[in-house]
């Protein structure tokens, strides 16, 4: 490994790429955009570096960037494999490209200097993989130092903001000094001691639970959140489950599957999960909706809320990893010539999007699509799971079909990324076969036209084409609460999702009629009740419909 390296050339077959524009994947496809992130990753590493020979100021603190990169280099010469791992990491990814955009002049909280020495604590962690001994300067963050891909260092004596430290490696151990004292020696390991603290690996797969490493967030550094005992064992369990969930799904435990179906990953092939924030202890709805996000710069990566079971945490997986994959082939293929206008409608999002965030969703929800229509008729689940199931499938084929329809009729998808439409319709297209309950259809048709409705009301002005957003943060719990429906219904929304139309109409009306949701409801039930042209004309431009 040098600053200097060479790239082998990168092939993707037809057959690959019709893989992953259906929304699935052949293992030889995933491969090609692993080895694709790992030439982006060393790419940006030598722009990193070449940002530095221009800019020695910005090491002061720490010393000359080239011993940190020496280290390195000796490393990966004792130890190849290991590094390429630490090099092509998630976390590695997100530090760069944010580094990278500081130096590009984008503002940041953080010390500069600080986020430049990562790469001495890299060349640290580097030597603890492989072996080797040194002698390296590292930065600390309010007293603790990140080995990336090995856990967090806690300095003695205690250290507010940004201060220097140094590690004496040897053999796999070291010593973290500052002028507030030493540390005794550290093994790197497993075991919690008083100032050492490992990262989670969660299994089978080992796949690193991260809630400690500064870039293990989306854009900006954040402090180490460690987990409790009782959190960080609830989300190995749920994650084993989750796992046999994908395997089983995927016709294999292997990251090896020769083709991956739409709504199927392979779990060996997601590398981090980041702990968003602590679940509820007492379980929680299972309907809640989850927080979950991933970035292009981490590929593989995902930060996800747990959610209550295993299921969701599992389309979670699929979801956020269909984002993987198609930021990956962003960074082969122009799909979409992009004005970043936010003018489009997207049924997953309260506000208006761009074209490649469109993209985005209808990728990552033809994948949810999929992982639901597997849960449909999978003799693993029970009766509760298997008509979610339907209703999800339901929704997502549906709303994925309309944005699959705006991409197409966008004229602005590249010829790539006309086959990528292409593919995700052919997939939708098929699934319209798929039989689904009349009354689950039902309901998923109705919280579809629901959000629509609402989202047109919050974002839409009359005599104005383009949106223009008021409330981009509105809440949406109809789309989870049609998904059952009470015993006896108590509400509007619940009578419009028990099929009664009529009634719930009447007491929309009893309401607020000025409120976009109370609006909404009685768009689409009016809509219900009294079908016809008027009430079609309505639904297609709710802003335009008198108060009902």
């Amino acid at each position: 490994m040098n600053a200097t390296a060479t790239f082998p050339a990168l092939a993707l077959s037809n057959e690959d790429f019709e893989a992953l524009a259906s929304g699935g994947a052949t293992a030889t496809g995933l491969t090609f955009l692993e080895k694709g992130e790992r030439s982006r990753r060393l790419l940006l590493l030598r722009q990193f570096l070449t940002s530095l020979a221009d800019r020695p100021e910005l090491t002061t603190q720490l010393g000359s960037w080239n011993h940190a990169w020496a280290l390195l280099e000796r490393a990966a010469a004792t130890a190849p494999v290991d590094i390429d791992v630490l090099l092509t990491s998630p976390q590695t990814g997100s530090w760069l490209a944010h580094t990278l955009r500081r130096l590009n002049g984008q503002h940041s909280s953080s010390a500069m200097w600080t986020d430049v020495g990562r790469l001495f604590a890299l060349s640290a962690a580097a030597a603890l993989r492989s072996g080797i001994d040194a002698d390296v300067p590292v930065p600390l963050r309010e007293g603790t130092l990140s080995l990336p891909g090995l856990g967090l260092v806690t300095a003695p004596g205690g250290h507010p903001g940004h201060s220097v430290g140094r590690m004496m490696i040897s053999q796999g151990t070291f010593v973290l000094s500052t002028d507030r004292g030493s540390t005794p020696r550290i093994r790197v390991s497993s075991q919690l001691t008083l100032h050492w603290r490992p990262l989670t690996v969660l299994q089978p797969g080992d796949v690193i639970l991260d809630d400690l490493d500064p870039y293990r967030d989306l854009d900006e550094p954040v402090p180490p959140q460690p987990l409790s005992e009782v959190e960080a064992t609830a989300w190995q369990k749920q994650y084993a489950d989750a796992y046999a969930i994908l395997s089983r799904d995927a016709g294999a435990r292997s990251v090896d599957c020769e083709l991956l179906p739409p709504g199927t990953v392979a779990p060996g092939r997601i590398r981090t999960i980041v702990p968003w924030q602590a679940a509820d202890p007492d379980g929680g709805d299972t309907d809640h909706p989850q927080l979950s996000a991933s970035t292009g710069d981490a590929y593989a990566s995902m930060v996800i809320s747990r959610p209550p079971d295993a299921v969701r945490l599992a389309e979670t997986l699929v979801h956020e990893f269909q984002h993987s994959k198609l930021a990956a082939l962003l960074h082969h293929f122009l799909l979409v010539e992009d004005d970043r206008a936010e003018r489009y409608y997207a049924p997953w999002r309260s506000d208006p999007r761009h074209l490649t965030g469109l993209l985005h969703g209808a990728y990552a929800f033809t994948g949810v699509a999929g992982f639901w229509r597997l849960r449909m008729n999978d003799p693993a689940c029970g009766s509760a799971t298997r008509e979610l199931a339907a209703y999800y499938f339901a929704l997502r084929r549906l709303q994925a079909r309309l944005v699959v329809r705006t991409l197409a009729h966008s004229g602005r998808l590249s010829p790539h990324g006309k086959r990528i439409v292409d593919g995700l319709a052919g997939t939708l297209s098929e699934w319209l076969h798929e039989d689904v309950p009349a009354q689950l259809l039902y309901r998923a048709r109705t919280a579809a036209r629901l959000h629509r409705t609402e989202w047109r009301l919050r974002n839409m002005r009359p005599g104005l084409e383009d949106p223009v957003p008021t409330d981009s943060s509105w809440p949406d719990p109809r789309t989870p609460g049609f998904a059952h429906v009470p015993a006896v219904p108590t509400t509007a929304d619940e009578f419009l999702a028990a099929g009664d139309p009529e009634v719930a109409l009447s007491m929309y009306r009893g309401t607020a009629p000025q409120d976009p949701a109370t609006r909404a409801g009685a768009l689409v039930a009016t809509a219900l009740a009294q079908p016809g042209r008027p009430a079609a004309s309505a639904l297609a431009r709710p802003e335009l419909a008198p108060l009902v």
